[in-house]
């Protein structure tokens, strides 16, 4: 019978990608694991009778009865292990996270977009954690220490990483460009992180800095987050947001309102956007005009006097004075099914943003988009702060204007580029269930090279 042939030995298996090993592997080929820290299998067969029964445990020496470990679920199989990604989550406010939307999506033509697609499992982070200090030095007396000016491992950051991609030292795999992205141009920066969830970074993003015509300094930011449900969402995003940069970047030395500008640039973004669906590589994945590549777009333009703000999508502006004291505000308001509920009086705010549906989308860039309709707005503080400008990766975990000013350090405004890190770093630390993107525009805004300290 088969059941009394022998068993062949299993191959061993990666315990992370579950890749076949080779006798004597330190470390995962596929993904950099460190087999060292692996423990050895616990001998967990216990002596059978010869009967055929398992002896029972003899009484604990104190005398007391003390319940037996559950080791297996009853009919000879070990207990199943739960991954971190099964357990329920909460938000940064301790409230559970709602469950991702049961609801089919509803077709192109109804004008509202799915963005929450379930994913089944947790990926291991591979990019610098922007909780901790990515710029520890290595230690000169590592094995593998790099050569200065040599790539170095963002896990151990001790580690020269080789050609294809993996630390000498501790044989982690290294993370793809856009995993973790941070940008600094003079006083504005911007940080993008892939998440604790997703398997790549669909959020892009485009800072910098330039003068107007009467030499002012003018500082621009534009954070695009690509829709998920859709095709090429990264491709998307990095579109929209290198044309609508390069488009205010090149609007404003001429003199063009910055308003008008916003307005262009949004424009600019959804022609590329466009663009893609009409490339081979898009045309052979979907039929036309289906689930065309899309995302949002929010972006930020300050100059020594002016703010505006101009959006797409539910990606956000914030606005946080120096001062503490006085209130923060939000500058945008979404192109969400929760946001319309709310605008026609139908639910309450807390009512609707409960509700399974609340961020299917309303607005997007894309080819299939039901209706373009760029938002812009203008303000004019009269008090130095800081713009905060996001997806809903970050805000997610600091909804309100004043949860977001409460996670924003002090310093921002002069070290714009940790304050992004220690918002991101804030929603890690939630959950970090989305990609998370997020620029810091002081304003007034400072002339070029007046960075950060």
């Amino acid at each position: 019978m088969m059941s009394q042939m022998p068993q062949q030995a299993a191959v061993s298996k990666c315990p992370s990608c579950e890749e076949p090993l080779e006798s004597g592997d330190r470390f995962c080929g596929a993904c950099g694991y460190d087999l060292s820290a692996v423990p050895p299998r616990p001998d967990d067969h216990p002596a059978v009778a010869a009967g055929g029964a398992v002896p029972a445990p003899a009484p604990a020496p104190d005398g007391v009865d003390w319940p037996a470990a559950r080791d297996s679920d009853g009919q000879g199989r070990p207990v199943p292990v739960h991954a971190a990604a099964e357990l329920p989550g909460t938000d940064s406010g301790g409230s559970p996270l709602p469950p991702p939307p049961a609801a089919p999506p509803v077709p192109p033509s109804a004008g509202v977009r799915f963005d929450r697609p379930g994913e089944p499992e947790e990926y291991p982070l591979q990019a610098p954690d922007p909780r901790l200090d990515t710029a520890a030095a290595p230690r000169p007396d590592s094995p593998a220490a790099p050569a200065p000016g040599a790539k170095v491992c963002v896990a151990c950051r001790a580690g020269r990483v080789d050609d294809d991609g993996y630390c000498e030292n501790c044989g982690h795999a290294q993370p793809r460009e856009r995993d973790h992205m941070e940008q600094e141009s003079g006083p504005v920066a911007a940080v993008s992180d892939r998440g604790l969830r997703h398997h790549r970074n669909e959020d892009a993003f485009s800072v910098g800095c330039t003068t107007l015509p009467d030499g002012a300094p003018a500082s621009v930011a534009i954070v695009c987050d690509g829709v998920s449900s859709a095709t090429r969402p990264d491709d998307a995003s990095l579109a929209a947001s290198r044309a609508a940069g390069e488009s205010l970047l090149t609007a404003l030395p001429r003199g063009t309102h910055p308003q008008q500008a916003m307005h262009d640039a949004i424009l600019a973004a959804s022609h590329a956007v466009n663009a893609l669906a009409d490339e081979p590589a898009t045309a052979r994945e979907q039929g036309p005009h289906q689930n065309a590549p899309a995302c949002t777009l929010v972006g930020a333009v300050v100059t020594a006097g002016l703010l505006v703000v101009g959006w797409v999508g539910d990606s956000r502006v914030y606005w946080v004075p120096a001062d503490r004291a006085t209130p923060p505000a939000r500058l945008t308001e979404d192109d969400s099914w929760a946001a319309q509920m709310v605008a026609a009086g139908l639910m309450s705010e807390a009512e609707a943003y409960a509700d399974d549906r609340a961020h299917a989308i309303t607005g997007w860039l894309g080819a299939d988009a039901y209706e373009l309709e760029p938002h812009t707005a203008s303000f004019k503080p009269d008090r130095p702060g800081v713009v905060v400008v996001c997806t809903d990766g970050l805000w997610n975990y600091a909804e309100s204007a004043e949860e977001m000013a409460d996670a924003m350090p002090l310093d921002a405004a002069v070290r714009p580029l940790h304050g992004a890190r220690v918002l991101v770093g804030h929603a890690l630390d939630g959950g970090g269930h989305d990609n998370v993107t997020v620029a810091l525009v002081p304003f007034p805004a400072v002339p070029q090279g007046a960075g950060s300290a």
